[in-house]
């Protein structure tokens, strides 16, 4: 008998900006995601490539840059080659997808009044797709690009302006799918803004008086909008079931020093301030003192608190990847790999991250640590006691096409077996973890580096960082792996 409940839901996760392409057909505006261009390593030193300025984009617009790549523009041509992408899944046996709408697909520029019927149509298909084969849609409606419009005229989340705009787009989305989408996210990984606030928020920094309390006053208007479409999601339907979703990053203490068991502890909070306020409703008192400590003063209206309280998630979800350290005196050799943007600040909202020697790396520099998941989906379930879903979970690393067509990805079998083990274990211990959706299922462009070489699917795409290639897919040996998986329901690893 399997560990895993019956109903579990198996499959592979995704994201509209880096699987769609299509960027400039059937009436698709541009999104914040459309102005990441793609800067090699050897130049970008491996650093994340996601800091676009608001000069830069001005500069695009005008028909600068014109031999500039922009990667995401293309995604893995998912609009042309959805059916047999999705036919690809169900041969796995997926049983369910997380992907997410592109919110400029179906309001351009964000201001509309009427929708596009073209993307409308487009999802409609998709989900079509979906059904029959009996694969559940898991879909988030803000998954890292926003209209570019409204980064350009409001500066993105900063502004208001931009709750009812979303809202009138979310409320779009729910009524149309209502009969064949059950299961929401209002944001992904809500809790990068700290870091990427222009995917995150479509922030542009160099436009904000103090970043820090910009990027916060953002965060509160995501709050308010994800509460609102919990509240009118179950007006449209009673069964919907709507998620949070949280970028998971673990931290342990660099030494056994108390000093460094608190840093940590308050980095963990990084994690749980995003779960308090959209699980709990409520705005926790480690974050109010940091409020007034950073001089942070967060515009609230008078009804937002009891919008938030009153109108918390259905389950819990979160991405892992990696874990990490920190602590009060660091050797430099031991700073984090993990090719993400530079920090500017470490206070308790921003620590600093620090190598585990006792783990190994992939090769972006991310430290895998399985045994992490099993703490976090633990810490989840003992603080909020809401149904959990992994909602992102993968090895992102180069892969080999052989002459042959062939992908020898043990590496990525192995990286998943102990990850998918640890999930076992906690289900076993009697938490409710609903479900498992690696990330990248096809290769797709990476969020952070927008690099195609960093794969993470089953399906490999044959493109890459500069989009030449076939573009047909073939079957990875974690393709035939996966599916063992899901047949067996976990019982075979």
């Amino acid at each position: 008998m399997s560990i895993f409940p019956k109903n579990f839901l198996w499959g592979g996760a995704t994201a509209a900006n880096q699987l769609e392409g299509g960027y400039n057909l059937d009436g698709k505006g541009l999104s914040t995601a459309d102005m990441v261009k793609f800067v090699p390593k050897n130049i970008s030193k491996g650093k994340n490539t996601e800091v676009v300025s608001y000069q830069t984009v001005n500069e695009i617009l005008h028909g600068l840059h014109k031999n500039e790549y922009y990667p995401k523009r293309e995604g893995s041509h998912f609009y042309e080659h959805y059916k047999e992408d999705i036919a690809l899944m169900a041969e796995m046996g997926f049983k369910c997808f997380r992907m997410s709408i592109s919110w400029p697909r179906i309001y351009p520029t964000g201001e509309e009044k009427v929708p596009n019927e073209e993307g409308l149509k487009f999802y409609d298909n998709v989900f079509n797709e979906l059904l029959k084969y009996n694969i559940e849609p898991l879909v988030t409606l803000s998954h890292y690009e926003t209209p570019l419009n409204l980064a350009l005229k409001y500066n993105g989340w900063q502004s208001r302006e931009l709750i009812d705009l979303f809202i009138k787009y979310a409320k779009t989305c729910l009524t149309r799918y209502k009969d064949k989408v059950k299961y929401w996210i209002a944001f992904n990984e809500i809790n990068m803004s700290l870091n990427v606030p222009y995917s995150g928020a479509a922030i542009f920094i160099e436009k904000t008086c103090n970043p820090n309390s910009a990027t916060f006053q953002a965060l509160h208007h995501q709050f308010v909008a994800s509460a609102l479409v919990k509240k009118i999601s179950k007006k449209i339907n009673p069964n919907f079931k709507i998620g949070s979703m949280v970028g998971m990053s673990l931290f342990y203490p660099y030494t056994n020093s108390p000093k460094d068991v608190l840093l940590t502890q308050n980095a963990n909070r990084i994690n749980y301030f995003f779960f308090d306020v959209l699980s709990k409703g409520i705005y926790p008192s480690y974050a109010k003192k940091y409020f007034r400590k950073n001089k942070i003063n967060i515009k609230i209206e008078y009804d937002d608190l009891e919008i938030i309280n009153k109108n918390t998630v259905d389950f819990n979800s979160f991405s892992y990847y990696y874990s990490n350290c920190t602590g009060e005196k660091i050797n430099k050799k031991d700073k984090i790999l993990a090719f993400l943007p530079e920090q500017k600040r470490y206070d308790e909202f921003h620590p600093e991250k620090i190598r585990n020697n006792s783990l190994e790396i992939t090769d972006w520099g991310f430290q895998i640590d399985p045994i992490g998941l099993r703490i976090a989906i633990n810490e989840i379930w003992d603080r909020y006691r809401k149904p959990i879903f992994i909602t992102e979970n993968g090895l992102g690393t180069y892969d080999i096409l052989t002459s042959d067509k062939k992908i020898h990805d043990d590496y990525r079998i192995k990286y998943l077996k102990e990850h998918i083990d640890q999930i076992g274990k906690c289900i076993d211990e009697g938490i409710p973890v609903i479900g498992y959706t690696s990330w990248g299922c096809i290769d797709i462009v990476s969020a952070g580096t927008s690099e195609r070489s960093k794969r993470y699917g089953y399906i490999y795409v044959d493109a890459d960082d500069y989009g030449q290639g076939t573009w047909k897919r073939y079957k990875k040996d974690s393709f035939y792996w996966y599916k063992k998986v899901i047949e067996s329901n976990g019982n075979v690893l």
